[in-house]
């Protein structure tokens, strides 16, 4: 029965040696990319979440300040609205606020989305501050 049994374990022994990852091909530059910009955590994958909707809903505006929007890192235009609640700014950007229409004019943005934008914008305009 010893016998029988310490065979087993040799077996599975040479078969898991025999499948390890060690004689793997490197991966292809597309996916070691795509690798290497995976989130750590849940508030990276929201900040990266942040930067992709920031580039293609937000930048438009908030990058050169367009029709009063405060621009992105400009902590001066930033005063008076960043000191309100993450909930409050992340409510106007997703309803609208005076002349930023309601997602910024993106209605296909998801309310987590213009969320994570908000979050986004303000960790870069304002990095020192903690996050909510």
């Amino acid at each position: 029965m010893m016998r029988a049994n310490l065979f087993i374990l040799f077996s599975c022994l040479v078969f898991l040696i025999g499948c390890s990852r060690g004689n793997e091909e490197p991966a292809p530059p597309a996916v070691a990319a795509q690798e290497s910009v995976r989130a750590d955590s849940w508030r990276d994958s929201q900040l990266l979440m942040g930067q992709e909707v920031y580039e293609a809903a937000c930048a438009s505006c908030h990058d050169q300040g367009e029709g009063n929007a405060p621009a992105m890192g400009d902590r001066e235009a930033w005063s008076d609205r960043s000191d309100l609640w993450m909930a409050v700014l992340a409510g106007h950007a997703k309803a609208g606020y005076l002349d930023m229409p309601e997602k910024g004019g993106h209605s296909e943005l998801a309310n987590d989305d213009v969320s994570a934008a908000v979050e986004y914008m303000l960790l870069k305009t304002f990095p020192e501050r903690p996050r909510d």
